[in-house]
């Protein structure tokens, strides 16, 4: 079986894995994600199988970075200023966790986008509320 995943997804090298490629956008301000070309599915986080169907067909896709909140929760570590983490369903149909920088409560359906200049983690940049500048 190992020897017929090599075939199908061709030669990993740490230059070609999934995180490398996904570290690389990112350092240059930008979000990617995977699209199967075998069953149309968004992949996120990076793989290398498709997580709805199974394929090794991905191609990474520069998201618009624009998306909608599906749920939030505020952090309030002792000893730190609270901050929001929420997942984030993305225009282009995958769903990432991140953290949302905004002056008040995140509401669930809230739209959104990412902003580089807001912070950024290996995961991903941070969003900010569409309304705020």
């Amino acid at each position: 079986m190992s020897d017929h995943l090599d075939d199908e997804a061709g030669d990993l090298t740490p230059e070609t894995a999934p995180d490398t490629v996904f570290e690389r956008f990112l350092d240059q301000g930008e979000l990617a994600f995977q699209r199967c070309t075998a069953c149309a599915a968004a992949v996120f986080p990076p793989r290398v199988l498709c997580s709805a169907c199974g394929s090794p067909r991905l191609e990474w896709e520069r998201s618009g970075g624009r998306g909608t909140v599906y749920s939030a929760t505020t952090l309030a570590p002792r000893d730190a200023a609270p901050y929001t983490v929420a997942l984030v369903d993305m225009a282009e149909g995958f769903r990432v966790m991140t953290d949302v920088v905004a002056e008040g409560e995140v509401a669930i359906g809230t739209a959104v986008r990412a902003d580089f200049g807001a912070g950024v983690t290996p995961a991903g940049p941070f969003f900010v509320p569409e309304e705020q500048k």
